[in-house]
């Protein structure tokens, strides 16, 4: 049976899964979430997952929430991207969720998807240096290697990059952080890769 995922193609978090399942050669397909007309929050939805959050990932009865979550399903259900350090993979994508997507996500939502009214200048400057100091963390982490963990792309990598192919600015320059840059260059080079805009349904031209 098909798994499918719900998700959105503005959403990082559900990027990483997505991401996750497509590199993997997952037989999966996507089940678009209208969040900003408030799916997420409905009855419906909030049965699928009590925490109104994408994504939500679904198989043969098995219902999975939180991407690090389905991340780790689809690497042990496959065998592929848990080569490494399994403590040093999870210690980075836990990192991810509370320094990085974790961060950058609501950065980037206050900055470009809120009415320029009502976005909170206060609150946006002190996440962008939270957002900065992580963003210097990882730069200084992939100064001389080319994966997160070990050598080669494990499910870290696929965590830690969600946010950071998107358009949509949030203080994040590759010009300014070459590591990293090169990083996410190597990460897209992968067969299957595909960008977030690309790989689930949903995108701001959509509202524009």
């Amino acid at each position: 049976m098909t798994a499918t995922l719900h998700c959105f193609g503005e959403s990082g978090n559900a990027y990483k899964a997505a991401l996750t399942l497509e590199l993997a050669s997952y037989d999966w397909q996507p089940v678009w979430v209208d969040f900003f007309h408030g799916a997420s929050r409905s009855p419906e939805f909030r049965a699928l997952n009590e925490m109104g959050e994408a994504p939500v990932f679904a198989e043969d009865g098995l219902t999975l929430t939180q991407s690090c979550v389905i991340q780790l399903h689809v690497a042990e259900k496959t065998g592929k991207f848990l080569d490494g350090d399994r403590s040093e993979i999870l210690r980075w994508m836990f990192w991810d969720a509370q320094k990085g997507s974790g961060q950058q996500g609501g950065l980037r939502f206050m900055m470009n998807f809120l009415p320029e009214e009502k976005r909170p200048e206060g609150a946006i400057r002190w996440l962008s240096g939270r957002v900065q100091a992580a963003l210097d963390v990882l730069e200084a982490h992939l100064q001389g290697r080319d994966w997160m963990v070990g050598g080669a792309p494990t499910l870290a990598d696929f965590a830690c990059c969600g946010y950071l192919y998107y358009p949509e600015p949030f203080g994040f320059d590759r010009a300014a952080r070459p590591a990293t840059a090169a990083w996410l260059d190597r990460i897209a080079a992968l067969p299957g890769w595909k960008h977030p805009y690309d790989l689930m349904p949903g995108n701001p031209s959509d509202r524009a």
